[in-house]
């Protein structure tokens, strides 16, 4: 059972050092891969929160005075 656990554990130790990072992939790869996940990501957020506000549309609202 130790013996299992212990393989367990190297391998789990493993997989946590090795990271996301793709096969042939180099260090300044994952960088950028993950800069731009974060920059969609925030894109999404604050798009999906303008609309949650109703700011995304531009008001129909006129600017001239109507007598």
């Amino acid at each position: 059972m130790r013996l299992l656990t212990l393989a367990v554990g190297v391998v789990l130790a493993a997989l946590v050092l090795s990271g996301c990072q793709q096969p042939g992939e180099t260090a300044a790869e994952v960088a950028n891969r993950r800069d731009r996940v974060m920059r969609l990501n925030t894109q999404m957020m604050l798009s999906d929160l303008d609309r949650a506000l109703l700011l995304d549309r531009p008001s129909m609202l006129t600017d001239k005075r109507i007598p």
